[in-house]
Parts: C-alpha cells; structure tokens; sequence
C-alpha cells in the first residue's frame, strides 16, 4: 500500500543522550526503556571503593559543555581510556562519571543527570501523543560533525572528527537530498545560519542554492501555504547571544529555547493544509558525553564504504555511538507509541541516523542505497500505522519554562563545533586561503563575533552564486571552489572473509 506521507521533516538537535533527555519519560509510560534511577557509575571504574553516583532527574541549565569527542565517548562506553590494547571489548556503559571528572570536578553529577518530564513539556505532550525511538543510535561514537554527515548520506567518508581538507573541499559523497531530486521529488533546507549542509561539497552547487531558505522569512509561509517540498530539513541557531538565544540545545544552551523552537515547528506544521502528509523527526546528533545505561551496538554493523578512520584510532566504522533521543510525530501514528529494536532488514539492524535516508527512500519508492549502512539500518515508516488520520492531535504545545537565569555570555569561547561552522564559513567567503584558516581564525574568536562572522560570509557565499548565475555559469559550478581538486580518499578498511561475506549479502538487491 502506497504510503500516506508525502513531506519528511527532519530537526537535528545537539549533543544529549536519551537518558539525560527521555530516559525520566519512563514514568509517563513505562513502556519506554529509561531509567528509574538505579542506574549508576562510579567515579573510578576500575575502583570498586570509589563514589558510586546514582542516575537522578535534578538536570538543569548545563554549563560546561562534557567531552564527546572520540577518545572521550570510547572511555565512556568502556570505562577505560583507548589504547591499541584495548580494542574488542564489550561495552559496559561505566565511564561516563569517571571522564566527565577529567574534564571538570564536578562534571560526572552533571553527565549522570536526567531531565523531570515536567521540565520538558513540549517532548512530554509529543510523547505522549505520537511517538518516541527508545532505540536510535548515534551512527558513529565521536562529536558533532561526523554524525550529522551520517543524517543524509549514510557515511561520514572516513572522518571521526574535522578534516580541515574535507572542510575546504567538501564532503564529496552522495546524499539523500540528490536522490531525492534526481527520482522527481523536492527537497528543501530551512536554515537560521549558516546552512551546516553545506559540508556537503555537492550542495554547494549553484543548481541547488535556491533550495536553502531563510527559517524566519519562509518556514511558516510555506507551511500555512501548503508549499513545503517532500523532504525538509529545519537547521536551528547553532550560536546564541542575548537577543537570540541558540535553541540547539547544545551546552551551554538553554533547552527551554530548543523546547520553544521544537513547539514553534510543530504548530507550523500542524496548522498546514499539508499536515496529514507530514512525517516529523526529531534527533539529535549524539550524546554530548552525558550518560546513557544501553549498551552501544558492536555486532554486525557494517562499514559503510570501506573506508578506515585516521590514526591513531584507524576507526573500522563497526560499530554505533551511545543512544539519542528520537521523537516521531504524524496525525498516522497511534498515541503512545514507542519504537524498540527494528525488525530488519537484517537480524542486527538498529535505528541509528542512516534510519532517516533508507526510510525516505522506502517511503517514497527509490530503489538504490547511499552506503552499506543505510541499506542496513532499520526503517520507521511503519510507524504511521493507522488506516485514517487522527483528529485530535494538538493544534499547540505547552510553553516551556526557562532554565538559565543569567543572559547568555557574548564573550564566550567557541565550542568545537561553532568553530568548525565559522570555518566552513572561511571556505564559502574565501577566507580558507588565509594565513589564519583554519585555527588562528577561531581561536580567540567569542560566540557574537563568531556568528556576525558566519553571517557576512554566507551573505558574501549567496551574492557571489548570483552573480556566477548572471554570468551563466554551469548549475555544477561551485562559487568558493574557484581550483577544484580531487579530494584524498581515506584509508580503505582491510576486510577479514567474514567481513567480505557480510558486504556482499548487503550489496545484493
């Protein structure tokens, strides 16, 4: 039976586990695998006489950001740091307390708390009006950048965390958004600035420009005008100052302003003419280095395009990050739903991000796959069960309530991942040729310089694609890329037989 969803609606948040967001919501339906604050860890996981701290829900207004990068995540997951030795093991979950101490004293009560479902009153109505994953993995146990280039293309192409050279070049891989215009549907890219898309190289194209709209300028006119295309991706403030807070949800970000940002696409959606065509995602990125109790998958993941991580970890891409929350609404789905472990296509498919592209290409009847891992993530859109519409979904969502007492700091330092954003806009400005690109030119930059930064370039990025579009420029011409070159393919994985079998039963179709 053809699929009633016409329109895809993707929101990306930032850096929280499912515990810490969605892990107290098992009290609201005990169906959901949370947490009931038993779940512990110890301060040293190796020292059974250290503080054990107990999972609590007193989680609040966070500050400062917990580590998560790759060393970081693999110390959380097994409770020792990562050394050659140290490969194989299986995760225990038990070093989220003893790394945060590493970064600050203090930190491991922060990662070890949880959010009380009346502190998120947005996600408490949605889940219980639609539906939640109490399964979604990151795709890959490191920070930001490499798991949202999971989100539409299945594959990170061979990076566990910022490639400067990727950066200038772009991404080079195929992503669901061309899959999706070449097979006759539309695609658009609701942004607040910049675009984060746009480490894609392909996107930057000038055949696709006119693609990326302004959030506040066409986001809601072309809900209530029923002109949303079929696959939609809503890009949030990754930089907050005092007039417009970030609502990323990123640390140090108040989450009541990613609440109120969540509740505002919502109502957008729900009033459309379009509404019982919609499919609504919520995911974050990955966990942020705060706890979660399910253990990561490590079994029968599969790589996605051969290729191997850089040293020193020369990651093999075999296994997924710590668990994030993933919220699913459409008037299709049954109230109270909640989504475990996947059913296929394979015995040890998972929801993780590469769920999101091999669902639109289920939904919407493509036939080809991005990567191995998406042909093997598990899909959702079977969620959207019901033979009629539902009436009585919200038309509005409770408004949250402010956690940061304090204004946001204009003079705060850059997070890692605002940093790779200004550098990316160092490439679309032509900056990337400077002496200072890429670490001179964030290394002392604050978080209003940094976004005043980003919006100069992305303006000067859009003026130069019309100006190259007057001048008749080919649609595959890239403005910020006046030398293309061919970008370094990463290592390719050296596969045991296992391995090679396992590829080939993935690649028949």
């Amino acid at each position: 039976m053809a699929s009633p969803i016409k329109t895809i609606v993707i929101l990306v948040q930032e850096n929280r586990s499912f515990d810490h967001m969605l892990g107290w919501m098992k009290s609201i339906n005990p169906e959901i695998d949370g947490v009931t604050g038993k779940e512990s860890n110890l301060l040293s996981a190796s020292n059974h006489e250290s503080t054990r701290l107990f999972h609590t829900n007193k989680a609040g207004f966070i500050q400062p950001d917990p580590g998560h990068s790759f060393e970081a995540t693999y110390e959380q997951i097994f409770g020792v740091e990562w050394s050659e030795s140290a490969r194989g093991l299986t995760p225990t979950m038990d070093g989220f307390a003893q790394q945060a101490e590493k970064v600050q004293e203090g930190l491991s009560e922060v990662v070890m708390s949880g959010f009380d479902p009346d502190s998120l009153p947005v996600y408490k109505e949605l889940i219980s009006e639609f539906a939640v994953c109490d399964r979604w993995f990151s795709s890959i146990p490191t920070l930001t950048q490499p798991n949202r280039l999971y989100v539409h293309s299945a594959t990170s192409y061979g990076a566990t965390t910022n490639d400067n050279k990727m950066m200038i070049e772009g991404y080079p891989q195929k992503t669901i958004f061309e899959s999706v215009e070449d097979n006759g549907f539309s695609f658009g890219i609701y942004y607040q600035l910049p675009p984060s898309t746009l480490f894609y190289r392909n996107l930057r194209k000038l055949k696709y420009i006119d693609n990326f709209h302004q959030f506040d300028l066409h986001f809601k006119r072309h809900c209530k005008e029923g002109k949303l295309p079929n696959y939609v991706v809503v890009e949030q403030r990754y930089f907050g100052i005092k007039a417009i807070p970030g609502n990323d949800d990123h640390p140090s970000h108040d989450v009541s302003d990613g609440q109120m940002f969540v509740k505002e696409v919502y109502e957008a959606l729900r009033s459309s003419p379009q509404w019982n065509e919609i499919l609504f995602v919520v995911v974050y990125d990955e966990h942020g280095g705060f706890y979660d109790h399910v253990p990561t998958p490590h079994v029968g993941v599969p790589n996605p395009d051969g290729l191997v991580g850089p040293p020193p970890y020369n990651f093999q891409f075999d296994r997924l990050g710590v668990r994030v929350p993933a919220i699913l609404v459409s008037p299709w789905i049954e109230r109270g739903t909640v989504l475990h472990k996947p059913t296929g296509p394979y015995p040890t498919s998972e929801f993780e991000h590469s769920s999101i592209p091999a669902t639109v290409k289920k939904i919407f009847g493509l036939k080809s796959h991005l990567t191995k891992r998406d042909e093997w993530a598990g899909t959702f859109e079977g969620v959207a069960s019901r033979t009629t519409p539902r009436t009585d979904c919200p038309v509005t969502l409770p408004d949250p309530k402010k956690m940061r007492e304090t204004d946001p700091d204009e003079n705060e330092k850059l997070s890692e991942f605002q940093q790779e954003l200004v550098q990316l806009g160092a490439v679309l400005n032509g900056d990337y040729k400077q002496d200072t690109f890429p670490n001179k030119l964030v290394e002392n930059m604050t978080v209003t310089e940094g976004a005043k930064y980003l919006e100069d370039a992305y303006k000067k990025f859009c003026d130069d694609c019309e100006q190259a579009k007057r001048d008749g420029k080919d649609g595959s011409y890239i403005v910020c890329l006046e030398e293309p070159t061919t970008a370094e393919t990463p290592n390719k994985v050296s596969k045991s037989f296992s391995q090679k079998c396992f590829s080939c039963l993935l690649c028949e179709n």
